[in-house]
């Protein structure tokens, strides 16, 4: 019984917190008091690494993931020339190696 009423006087307690709560919320405060709680809540932030610059670099590590790609597997797995990457004849080739019919 013990337990049951010291759970009935925690829901006694919530509910009267939660009642005061709502009667802080709908008290309307001065004008001078709700400016300096504007200003107090409303923080700018400024980013360090601003979020346009972040999507540029994703966008250049891609490419340079991408190019050292093509040049580990052309040269290391393929045995070719890693210069051999960059021309056209090599991916016109590699082209027409996929698209050849049988």
């Amino acid at each position: 019984m013990a337990n049951e009423l010291s759970r009935e006087e925690y829901r006694k307690n919530k509910i009267e917190e939660s009642r005061q709560k709502e009667a802080v919320k709908t008290k309307k405060p001065n004008p001078q008091e709700s400016e300096k709680q504007e200003t107090e809540t409303v923080k700018s932030r400024r980013r360090r690494f601003p979020i346009w610059l972040r999507l540029i670099v994703i966008a250049v590590l891609m490419v340079v993931c991408l190019m050292a790609g093509a040049i580990i597997g052309y040269s290391v797995v393929g045995d070719g020339k890693a210069g051999d990457v960059f021309k056209k004849e090599t991916w016109m080739h590699i082209s027409d190696l996929i698209n050849q019919k049988k």
